[in-house]
């Protein structure tokens, strides 16, 4: 700071020193230094992924409710009797027709209780895995080989009508027995079980996020890349499920969506950060040749993320012994050549 002449003192002759204080950080590298921003190439900001995870993750209003639940209430009211006065009526008018009309609409009861009772059984089995995974937390947090045990077993019983995990099933029951130790005997069950089940779930997220960049980059249309992002990231997070044992329907895979979702919106996972950015293939350079592709590479980055996050909220056994997938690794395989080899 230069200091201010007075009468009887003279300023200081020579360089002054000013103090930037610890904003700066000692030893900072140009290389450590934050990306100066762009004005004419802004980064990419996967605006459609966020978009879906922040309409996903939104926790419905109570007004919201009683005005779906009284709807439907309403319109289950006005169409039964709209029907029952159908019926009635036609066979009144012509029995055998109305016969006909009766057989038809007792199936369609029929089919519809045949989806309610499918929605309740993909709940039941979404909570068993549930319940399953914090068995294994609890039995590796307390040492517990007794609970340990356990977890293996009912894991014995969910795959065994599972072709794939025939050979897994043999090797760890042949094993088994002398694990003495909780962690020791989980980490064999997860080596055993859930590698074959791993590989098969980052097949999918990579199939997930290739289709959501490439609609990203290729399709020009307005909300398309919301709808495709929304579709991809439900059928995936249905999909890693069913690998998992966990097969729910259509109400249990949109709710299961919606738990994923608030996780990584409550851990802002689904911020664009510049770690992100330089860690996807090319996706700065993309950026600068077409903010399409740009935005392609980081929603497909961010459904990766979402992948991620479903494999731990639908795996039986937490991750130990074997490494939780990397995203970057997950994006480079998903878009190797994708954008001509970005």
């Amino acid at each position: 700071m230069t200091e201010t002449p007075t009468p009887d003192r003279k300023p200081r002759q020579g360089p002054v020193l000013f103090e930037l204080g610890e904003e700066a950080g000692p030893g900072l590298r140009p290389d450590e230094a934050p990306t100066v921003p762009d004005a004419e190439h802004p980064m990419p900001e996967g605006r459609a992924m966020q978009t879906v995870a922040t309409l996903a993750a939104r926790p419905p209003s109570r007004l919201g409710r009683w005005f779906w639940g009284l709807l439907s209430a309403l319109l289950g009211v006005v169409l039964s009797v709209a029907a029952w006065d159908f019926v009635t009526s036609l066979l009144d008018r012509m029995p055998l027709l109305g016969l006909v009309v009766s057989a038809l609409l007792v199936a369609f009861l029929l089919v519809l209780l045949a989806i309610a009772v499918r929605e309740l059984a993909g709940f039941a089995r979404l909570k068993r895995m549930d319940k399953l995974h914090h068995m294994a937390e609890a039995a590796l947090i307390e040492e517990d080989l007794g609970a340990a045990r356990q977890v293996v077993g009912r894991l014995d019983t969910l795959y065994g009508d599972r072709e794939d995990l025939r050979w897994a099933r043999q090797r760890l029951g042949e094993r088994q027995e002398d694990q003495f130790d909780a962690a020791d005997l989980l980490g064999l069950a997860e080596a055993e079980l859930m590698s074959v089940l791993d590989a098969a779930a980052r097949v999918e997220i990579e199939a997930a996020a290739r289709q959501v960049a490439t609609v990203t980059a290729i399709v020009p249309l307005a909300l398309a890349d919301v709808v495709a992002a929304l579709t991809a990231n439900i059928r995936m997070i249905r999909r890693i499920a069913e690998i998992y044992g966990g097969r729910a329907g259509t109400l249990g895979s949109w709710r299961l969506t919606r738990a994923v979702m608030t996780h990584l919106v409550a851990t802002g996972a689904v911020a664009i950060g510049d770690d992100l950015i330089s860690s996807v293939a090319g996706g700065g350079v993309l950026s600068k040749l077409s903010r399409r592709f740009g935005e392609g590479v980081v929603n497909g980055a961010l459904t990766a993320r979402v992948g991620v996050a479903a494999m731990e909220v639908c795996r039986p056994l937490p991750f130990s012994r074997l490494k939780r997938p990397s995203v970057t690794g997950l994006v480079k395989r998903a878009l190797t050549g994708l954008f001509g080899g970005s």
